[in-house]
């Protein structure tokens, strides 16, 4: 079973080629560094769906918000 998570684009490095452009995302305030490859689009505060390290779609922030709620209601 694989999981991709929501998480809002924070900064991002445009000093490199589109391939290999990547930014700061935060996934409720754990911040990592993700490939913007596939979303040559994105932008900062844009919501991205990530999966092993990959931003594979932008999502609507009223639909990533509410996933986020979710799971945070979902932790123990």
């Amino acid at each position: 079973m694989c999981l991709a998570v929501p998480g809002k684009i924070i900064s991002i490095d445009y000093d490199q080629e589109p391939l290999m452009r990547t930014g700061k995302v935060s996934f409720g305030g754990v911040i990592k560094e993700v490939s913007l490859a596939y979303v040559p689009e994105a932008k900062v505060d844009d919501y991205v769906i990530v999966h092993v390290g990959f931003a594979l779609s932008i999502l609507d922030p009223e639909e990533a918000e509410s996933t986020l709620n979710y799971l945070q209601e979902m932790q123990i």
